[in-house]
Protein backbone atom coordinates (compact mmCIF):
# COMPACT_ATOMS: atom_id res chain seq x y z
CA UNK A 1 0.00 0.00 0.00
CA UNK A 2 1.07 3.26 -0.95
CA UNK A 3 2.18 5.74 1.95
CA UNK A 4 -0.22 8.60 1.74
CA UNK A 5 1.40 11.93 2.67
CA UNK A 6 0.71 14.00 5.64
CA UNK A 7 -1.53 17.41 5.25
CA UNK A 8 -3.78 19.42 7.08
CA UNK A 9 -6.39 17.90 6.94
CA UNK A 10 -4.76 14.17 8.07
CA UNK A 11 -4.92 14.91 12.07
CA UNK A 12 -9.34 14.86 11.07
CA UNK A 13 -8.86 12.08 8.80
CA UNK A 14 -8.31 9.67 11.09
CA UNK A 15 -11.54 7.31 10.89
CA UNK A 16 -12.07 5.28 8.34
CA UNK A 17 -15.84 4.43 7.67
CA UNK A 18 -15.99 0.28 7.94
CA UNK A 19 -18.36 -1.31 4.97
CA UNK A 20 -21.06 -3.69 6.90
CA UNK A 21 -20.34 -6.75 6.84
CA UNK A 22 -22.39 -9.66 5.90
CA UNK A 23 -21.58 -12.56 7.96
CA UNK A 24 -23.08 -15.42 10.36
CA UNK A 25 -23.20 -13.21 13.83
CA UNK A 26 -27.44 -13.40 13.62
CA UNK A 27 -27.45 -11.36 17.01
CA UNK A 28 -28.78 -7.87 16.73
CA UNK A 29 -26.22 -6.38 19.18
CA UNK A 30 -23.56 -7.92 17.22
CA UNK A 31 -25.27 -6.13 13.91
CA UNK A 32 -25.28 -3.13 15.47
CA UNK A 33 -21.56 -3.26 16.53
CA UNK A 34 -20.84 -3.47 13.21
CA UNK A 35 -22.86 -0.22 12.07
CA UNK A 36 -21.20 2.29 14.22
CA UNK A 37 -18.18 1.84 11.32
CA UNK A 38 -20.73 3.01 8.86
CA UNK A 39 -22.18 6.20 8.70
CA UNK A 40 -25.46 8.78 8.46
CA UNK A 41 -28.62 6.36 10.04
CA UNK A 42 -26.53 3.36 10.67
CA UNK A 43 -23.85 4.61 12.59
CA UNK A 44 -26.40 7.16 14.35
CA UNK A 45 -28.73 3.91 15.04
CA UNK A 46 -25.63 1.89 16.34
CA UNK A 47 -24.63 5.26 18.70
CA UNK A 48 -28.09 5.15 20.11
CA UNK A 49 -27.66 1.64 21.47
CA UNK A 50 -24.15 2.43 22.80
CA UNK A 51 -25.37 5.49 23.93
CA UNK A 52 -28.56 3.93 26.51
CA UNK A 53 -25.77 1.45 27.57
CA UNK A 54 -23.96 4.91 28.72
CA UNK A 55 -26.60 6.63 30.49
CA UNK A 56 -27.15 2.83 32.33
CA UNK A 57 -23.73 2.63 33.24
CA UNK A 58 -23.51 6.12 34.56
CA UNK A 59 -26.33 5.80 36.60
CA UNK A 60 -27.97 8.39 34.85
CA UNK A 61 -31.69 9.63 35.57
CA UNK A 62 -33.64 8.70 32.03
CA UNK A 63 -36.01 10.17 30.74
CA UNK A 64 -38.26 8.85 27.62
CA UNK A 65 -40.53 11.06 25.44
CA UNK A 66 -42.95 9.21 23.38
CA UNK A 67 -45.25 11.10 21.15
CA UNK A 68 -47.31 9.67 17.72
CA UNK A 69 -48.69 6.46 16.98
CA UNK A 70 -46.23 4.18 18.93
CA UNK A 71 -48.54 1.68 19.91
CA UNK A 72 -50.70 1.10 17.40
CA UNK A 73 -47.41 0.59 15.32
CA UNK A 74 -46.87 -2.35 17.46
CA UNK A 75 -44.30 -0.90 19.63
CA UNK A 76 -46.49 -1.89 23.45
CA UNK A 77 -44.45 -4.57 24.41
CA UNK A 78 -41.07 -3.03 23.64
CA UNK A 79 -41.74 -0.06 25.82
CA UNK A 80 -43.53 -1.94 28.42
CA UNK A 81 -40.07 -4.20 28.48
CA UNK A 82 -37.76 -0.82 29.06
CA UNK A 83 -40.10 0.12 31.53
CA UNK A 84 -40.19 -2.90 33.40
CA UNK A 85 -36.53 -3.33 33.44
CA UNK A 86 -35.84 -0.17 34.34
CA UNK A 87 -33.72 0.74 31.41
CA UNK A 88 -35.77 4.22 32.03
CA UNK A 89 -36.75 6.17 34.74
CA UNK A 90 -39.52 8.99 33.70
CA UNK A 91 -41.71 9.01 31.08
CA UNK A 92 -43.43 11.68 29.17
CA UNK A 93 -45.75 10.36 26.48
CA UNK A 94 -48.64 12.44 24.69
CA UNK A 95 -51.93 11.64 25.18
CA UNK A 96 -52.41 9.91 21.65
CA UNK A 97 -49.87 6.92 23.26
CA UNK A 98 -51.47 6.68 26.44
CA UNK A 99 -55.09 6.28 24.84
CA UNK A 100 -54.24 3.64 22.17
CA UNK A 101 -52.12 2.08 25.42
CA UNK A 102 -55.61 1.93 27.72
CA UNK A 103 -57.21 0.23 24.34
CA UNK A 104 -54.33 -2.39 24.31
CA UNK A 105 -54.36 -3.16 27.76
CA UNK A 106 -58.22 -3.56 27.73
CA UNK A 107 -57.81 -6.16 25.37
CA UNK A 108 -58.72 -4.85 22.28
CA UNK A 109 -56.49 -4.60 19.45
CA UNK A 110 -55.49 -2.02 16.35
CA UNK A 111 -55.31 -3.86 12.87
CA UNK A 112 -53.21 -3.66 9.35
CA UNK A 113 -55.08 -2.16 6.53
CA UNK A 114 -54.91 -2.42 3.00
CA UNK A 115 -54.44 0.13 0.27
CA UNK A 116 -57.80 -1.36 -1.31
CA UNK A 117 -59.49 -0.66 1.49
CA UNK A 118 -62.31 2.93 0.66
CA UNK A 119 -61.83 6.05 3.21
CA UNK A 120 -65.24 5.98 3.20
CA UNK A 121 -66.61 2.40 3.56
CA UNK A 122 -64.38 2.63 6.27
CA UNK A 123 -66.01 5.64 7.74
CA UNK A 124 -69.57 4.21 7.03
CA UNK A 125 -68.28 1.16 9.37
CA UNK A 126 -67.10 3.16 12.14
CA UNK A 127 -63.36 2.06 11.72
CA UNK A 128 -60.99 4.70 11.93
CA UNK A 129 -57.68 4.94 9.62
CA UNK A 130 -54.41 6.02 10.29
CA UNK A 131 -51.50 5.39 7.78
CA UNK A 132 -51.83 1.40 7.50
CA UNK A 133 -53.37 0.97 10.64
CA UNK A 134 -57.16 0.45 11.56
CA UNK A 135 -59.40 0.75 14.98
CA UNK A 136 -62.66 0.23 15.75
CA UNK A 137 -64.17 3.79 16.45
CA UNK A 138 -66.84 1.54 18.86
CA UNK A 139 -64.17 0.24 20.63
CA UNK A 140 -62.64 3.26 21.19
CA UNK A 141 -65.86 4.85 22.77
CA UNK A 142 -65.32 1.83 25.07
CA UNK A 143 -62.12 2.84 26.50
CA UNK A 144 -63.24 6.47 26.76
CA UNK A 145 -66.01 4.99 29.07
CA UNK A 146 -63.72 2.94 30.89
CA UNK A 147 -61.93 6.24 31.75
CA UNK A 148 -65.16 7.96 33.04
CA UNK A 149 -65.43 4.61 35.07
CA UNK A 150 -62.13 5.04 36.71
CA UNK A 151 -62.56 8.89 37.34
CA UNK A 152 -66.44 8.12 38.92
CA UNK A 153 -64.46 6.51 41.86
CA UNK A 154 -62.11 9.29 42.56
CA UNK A 155 -62.88 11.62 45.53
CA UNK A 156 -63.74 14.97 44.13
CA UNK A 157 -62.83 17.22 46.94
CA UNK A 158 -59.89 18.28 45.54
CA UNK A 159 -58.00 18.08 42.13
CA UNK A 160 -55.39 15.47 40.72
CA UNK A 161 -51.95 15.90 38.86
CA UNK A 162 -52.17 14.32 35.44
CA UNK A 163 -49.01 12.55 36.59
CA UNK A 164 -51.48 10.96 39.58
CA UNK A 165 -54.11 10.68 37.58
CA UNK A 166 -52.17 8.26 35.07
CA UNK A 167 -50.73 6.37 38.15
CA UNK A 168 -54.30 5.89 39.40
CA UNK A 169 -55.14 4.49 35.47
CA UNK A 170 -52.32 2.24 35.63
CA UNK A 171 -53.55 0.93 38.81
CA UNK A 172 -56.90 -0.12 37.56
CA UNK A 173 -55.81 -1.25 34.70
CA UNK A 174 -53.13 -3.88 36.36
CA UNK A 175 -55.96 -5.24 37.80
CA UNK A 176 -57.76 -6.28 34.79
CA UNK A 177 -54.75 -6.59 32.31
CA UNK A 178 -54.00 -9.87 30.62
CA UNK A 179 -50.41 -8.16 29.06
CA UNK A 180 -48.94 -4.93 30.17
CA UNK A 181 -48.21 -1.66 28.66
CA UNK A 182 -46.96 1.53 29.65
CA UNK A 183 -49.55 2.37 31.96
CA UNK A 184 -49.19 -1.28 33.85
CA UNK A 185 -45.68 -1.66 33.49
CA UNK A 186 -45.15 1.70 35.34
CA UNK A 187 -47.42 0.94 38.41
CA UNK A 188 -45.89 -2.07 39.21
CA UNK A 189 -42.15 -0.31 38.24
CA UNK A 190 -43.29 2.62 40.14
CA UNK A 191 -41.94 4.84 37.26
CA UNK A 192 -44.09 8.66 37.02
CA UNK A 193 -45.95 9.43 33.89
CA UNK A 194 -46.35 12.63 32.30
CA UNK A 195 -48.50 13.91 29.63
CA UNK A 196 -48.36 17.13 28.90
CA UNK A 197 -50.77 17.37 25.86
CA UNK A 198 -53.56 15.59 27.32
CA UNK A 199 -56.58 18.35 26.00
CA UNK A 200 -55.03 17.66 22.54
CA UNK A 201 -55.84 14.06 22.16
CA UNK A 202 -58.42 11.68 22.36
CA UNK A 203 -57.32 10.84 26.26
CA UNK A 204 -59.32 14.20 27.46
CA UNK A 205 -62.24 12.72 25.73
CA UNK A 206 -63.13 10.53 28.21
CA UNK A 207 -63.13 12.92 30.81
CA UNK A 208 -64.86 15.45 28.80
CA UNK A 209 -67.87 12.37 28.56
CA UNK A 210 -67.43 11.67 32.55
CA UNK A 211 -68.12 15.27 33.12
CA UNK A 212 -71.30 15.36 30.42
CA UNK A 213 -73.17 12.90 31.16
CA UNK A 214 -72.80 11.95 35.01
CA UNK A 215 -72.11 15.69 35.81
CA UNK A 216 -68.79 14.87 37.62
CA UNK A 217 -66.58 17.80 38.45
CA UNK A 218 -63.64 16.62 38.19
CA UNK A 219 -60.18 18.98 38.24
CA UNK A 220 -56.58 18.65 37.07
CA UNK A 221 -54.33 20.70 38.84
CA UNK A 222 -51.63 21.11 36.25
CA UNK A 223 -48.82 23.32 38.37
CA UNK A 224 -48.09 19.78 40.67
CA UNK A 225 -46.90 18.48 37.66
CA UNK A 226 -44.31 21.10 37.19
CA UNK A 227 -43.89 21.27 40.06
CA UNK A 228 -42.68 17.31 40.04
CA UNK A 229 -41.01 17.70 37.26
CA UNK A 230 -38.52 21.08 38.40
CA UNK A 231 -38.16 18.43 41.66
CA UNK A 232 -36.89 15.48 39.38
CA UNK A 233 -34.43 18.01 37.37
CA UNK A 234 -33.16 19.32 41.08
CA UNK A 235 -32.17 16.38 42.33
CA UNK A 236 -30.82 14.71 39.30
CA UNK A 237 -26.99 14.41 38.87
CA UNK A 238 -26.94 13.22 35.59
CA UNK A 239 -29.42 12.89 33.06
CA UNK A 240 -30.18 11.26 29.60
CA UNK A 241 -33.02 12.15 26.90
CA UNK A 242 -34.39 9.38 24.78
CA UNK A 243 -37.17 11.01 22.29
CA UNK A 244 -39.30 8.50 20.33
CA UNK A 245 -41.31 10.42 17.47
CA UNK A 246 -41.65 13.96 17.47
CA UNK A 247 -39.08 16.06 19.21
CA UNK A 248 -41.59 18.39 20.20
CA UNK A 249 -42.59 15.80 23.04
CA UNK A 250 -39.81 16.64 24.73
CA UNK A 251 -40.58 20.33 25.97
CA UNK A 252 -42.49 19.62 28.73
CA UNK A 253 -38.35 18.05 30.00
CA UNK A 254 -36.73 21.22 28.69
CA UNK A 255 -39.50 23.07 30.67
CA UNK A 256 -37.92 22.05 33.77
CA UNK A 257 -34.33 23.18 33.21
CA UNK A 258 -35.87 26.77 32.05
CA UNK A 259 -37.78 27.02 35.15
CA UNK A 260 -35.01 25.93 37.27
CA UNK A 261 -34.49 29.89 38.40
CA UNK A 262 -37.39 29.31 40.69
CA UNK A 263 -35.51 27.06 43.03
CA UNK A 264 -31.88 29.15 42.39
CA UNK A 265 -30.53 25.85 40.88
CA UNK A 266 -28.36 25.74 37.70
CA UNK A 267 -29.80 23.60 34.75
CA UNK A 268 -27.35 20.81 34.53
CA UNK A 269 -28.38 19.96 30.79
CA UNK A 270 -28.56 16.41 29.89
CA UNK A 271 -25.36 14.30 29.99
CA UNK A 272 -26.50 12.08 26.77
CA UNK A 273 -29.30 12.68 24.41
CA UNK A 274 -30.95 9.98 21.68
CA UNK A 275 -33.54 11.54 18.96
CA UNK A 276 -35.59 8.78 17.17
CA UNK A 277 -37.42 11.02 14.90
CA UNK A 278 -39.09 11.55 10.94
CA UNK A 279 -38.75 15.18 12.09
CA UNK A 280 -37.60 17.30 8.88
CA UNK A 281 -33.86 18.38 10.37
CA UNK A 282 -31.66 20.20 8.65
CA UNK A 283 -28.41 18.12 8.22
CA UNK A 284 -26.49 20.84 10.18
CA UNK A 285 -28.85 20.10 12.91
CA UNK A 286 -28.53 16.37 12.93
CA UNK A 287 -25.00 15.82 12.97
CA UNK A 288 -23.19 19.47 14.25
CA UNK A 289 -20.00 20.16 15.77
CA UNK A 290 -19.73 20.08 19.43
CA UNK A 291 -20.66 23.90 19.03
CA UNK A 292 -23.21 23.76 16.63
CA UNK A 293 -27.27 23.42 17.22
CA UNK A 294 -27.41 20.47 19.51
CA UNK A 295 -30.05 22.50 21.78
CA UNK A 296 -32.58 22.94 18.60
CA UNK A 297 -33.03 19.05 18.56
CA UNK A 298 -32.24 17.71 21.81
CA UNK A 299 -32.83 20.30 24.36
CA UNK A 300 -30.16 22.22 26.84
CA UNK A 301 -27.31 20.02 27.23
CA UNK A 302 -24.03 19.90 29.30
CA UNK A 303 -20.64 20.97 27.45
CA UNK A 304 -19.42 17.85 25.24
CA UNK A 305 -22.53 15.92 25.86
CA UNK A 306 -23.10 12.71 23.85
CA UNK A 307 -25.34 12.72 21.42
CA UNK A 308 -27.34 10.46 18.65
CA UNK A 309 -29.96 11.44 15.80
CA UNK A 310 -31.54 8.66 14.02
CA UNK A 311 -33.85 10.08 11.38
CA UNK A 312 -35.79 6.81 11.44
CA UNK A 313 -39.08 6.03 12.25
CA UNK A 314 -39.19 4.81 15.93
CA UNK A 315 -41.39 1.74 14.44
CA UNK A 316 -38.19 0.63 12.44
CA UNK A 317 -35.42 1.48 15.08
CA UNK A 318 -37.00 0.85 18.40
CA UNK A 319 -37.08 -3.05 18.14
CA UNK A 320 -33.58 -3.03 16.82
CA UNK A 321 -32.40 -1.12 20.04
CA UNK A 322 -34.53 -2.54 22.63
CA UNK A 323 -33.82 -6.07 21.35
CA UNK A 324 -29.93 -5.43 21.27
CA UNK A 325 -30.51 -4.27 25.01
CA UNK A 326 -31.91 -7.49 25.68
CA UNK A 327 -28.59 -8.89 24.82
CA UNK A 328 -26.07 -6.38 26.49
CA UNK A 329 -27.42 -4.35 28.93
CA UNK A 330 -27.87 -7.25 32.20
CA UNK A 331 -24.36 -6.42 33.27
CA UNK A 332 -24.93 -2.54 33.34
CA UNK A 333 -28.02 -2.83 35.63
CA UNK A 334 -26.24 -5.53 38.27
CA UNK A 335 -24.83 -2.03 40.00
CA UNK A 336 -26.73 0.68 38.59
CA UNK A 337 -28.15 3.16 41.20
CA UNK A 338 -31.60 4.57 39.80
CA UNK A 339 -33.72 7.08 40.62
CA UNK A 340 -36.72 5.82 43.50
CA UNK A 341 -40.04 7.58 43.17
CA UNK A 342 -43.07 7.21 46.22
CA UNK A 343 -46.46 7.48 45.21
CA UNK A 344 -48.27 8.89 48.29
CA UNK A 345 -51.82 10.80 47.52
CA UNK A 346 -51.23 14.09 45.39
CA UNK A 347 -47.33 14.20 46.22
CA UNK A 348 -44.61 12.28 44.53
CA UNK A 349 -41.10 11.66 46.22
CA UNK A 350 -37.93 11.34 44.42
CA UNK A 351 -34.97 10.39 46.07
CA UNK A 352 -31.99 9.83 43.69
CA UNK A 353 -28.64 8.25 45.45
Amino acid sequence: MATQKKTKASKFLTVPTRPIPVDRDRSVAGLLEKMEGAGFGARQLAEAHRIWLDMLDDNSTIYLCGSGNLIPSGMRRLLAYVIKNRFVDVLVMSGTVLFHDIHEILGRNHYQAHPSMSDDELEASEVARTGDLLASQDEYREADEWIGSVINQLEMSRSYSVREFLHLLGRELSEIAHEDGILTAAFKSRVPVFCPDLLETQLSVGIARARFEKKIQFNFDITEDTMEMMQISQRTRNSGIITLGSICSQSMVNMAEISSYITRTMPRGHKYAVSITTDSVPLDIRTPSIGGNHTQLFGKLLKNATTAYVPCDPSIALPMIVTALSQTAAKYMKGRKRPTFTFSAKELGVDVP
